[in-house]
């Protein structure tokens, strides 16, 4: 175990102060000091370096069940985060190691040694475990090849393209053979990104025309399969456009995380009858069974150049609540990290 000298008195944590009414406000939330517990035995004391922020973070802030527990009122809030072991009670971790665990938003963590997990700087970024190699990368390899049948062949429409998830999607379709892989953003520059960096065969933004009519343009002989991380209008144009047999991943609804009245279901539902189509939401914790194949894949792929990732990176912890409100205002291409300065 690192000496006592090593182990700061206290560090900074983010709370929740209110629950949010529609779109999170600053004031929800407040940044507190708090002491820093030294570990006991089984347990490792990290010093994060970055975390991230996730739109799924958003629902957790409402008092409601779900498949993840909310947030608590004046605690420290959590989410993936990377960080080096300052001290360590706990056998095969030692003082410098790099691990990925799961209490964000905060400075220092305190956690049983058995819920990180030891990364390698030379293999990859550390950041790159919170987005491309981490939870959002599982998200679109499993929702894309599992939750949605993926074949070679296919033709894949993925909605809010350009974030951590999105991107992901869209370049897997297109390396295991998609015949063509169309996407959604909210921004020109966005939707140029798709087409150049990313590699999508077409791309479009949602904001300058009906949703319905764009797909239908980009996909003149329909979709197969839809990734959908925004729902309503996507959900819609998509129903419209599947062909026969057509397949959805339904991961995230973002266009009604902040909304304060329930939100009409896609009109054309009926089209589920006629095409044969299956919807089926996901959740990644399902599918950890793949997560082998897909570090044994996907890093491959990033060697190689056929994979590329963004991150969108804010620093300072006292920056965390404004990237997290970026994040959901679509200020971000690719992953949203916060990084923590020492």
């Amino acid at each position: 175990m690192a000496s006592s000298e090593t182990i700061p008195a206290t560090g900074r944590n983010w709370q929740l102060t209110a629950r949010p009414k529609g779109w999170p406000e600053p004031d929800d939330f407040a940044l507190r000091e708090e002491s820093v517990a030294e570990p006991e035995d089984g347990q490792i004391l990290v010093r994060n370096l970055a975390f991230s922020v996730d739109p799924y973070m958003r629902g957790r802030m409402d008092d409601v069940k779900s498949y993840a527990a909310p947030f608590q009122l004046d605690r420290p809030m959590d989410g993936g985060a990377v960080g080096e072991v300052l001290a360590s009670r706990a056998e095969g971790y030692a003082p410098g190691d790099h691990v990925v665990h799961g209490l964000g938003w905060r400075e220092y963590a305190t956690l049983p040694a058995e819920h990180a997990g030891k990364i390698s700087a030379e293999a990859a970024p550390l950041t790159a475990y919170l987005g491309v190699l981490g939870m959002p990368g599982l998200t679109a390899y499993a929702g894309l090849l599992e939750v949605a049948s993926f074949q070679p062949g296919d033709a894949v429409f993925v909605s809010g393209a350009a974030g951590a998830v999105g991107s992901i999607v869209g370049q897997i379709a297109r390396i295991k053979g998609a015949s063509r892989v169309i996407g959604s953003a909210g921004s020109d520059e966005k939707v140029a990104k798709l087409t150049g960096r990313y590699g999508f065969t077409e791309a479009f933004n949602y904001k300058s025309a009906p949703v319905t009519e764009q797909l239908k343009a980009a996909a003149p002989d329909g979709i197969d399969v839809y990734f959908d991380n925004v729902g309503g209008d996507h959900l819609e144009a998509a129903l419209r456009s599947f062909n026969v047999h057509g397949r959805a991943a339904i991961c995230g609804m973002i266009s009604q995380y902040n909304a304060t009245e329930a939100q009409p279901a896609p009109r054309n539902l009926a089209q589920l009858i006629k095409k044969r189509i299956r919807l089926q939401g996901m959740l990644v914790q399902d599918h950890q069974a793949l997560r082998p194949q897909f570090l044994e894949e996907v890093p491959a792929w990033i060697r190689s150049g056929e994979l590329v990732y963004d991150e969108t990176f804010v620093d300072g912890i006292e920056n965390g609540v404004d990237a997290f409100l970026g994040m959901l205002r679509g200020e971000n291409t690719g992953k949203m990290v916060v990084r923590l300065a020492h």
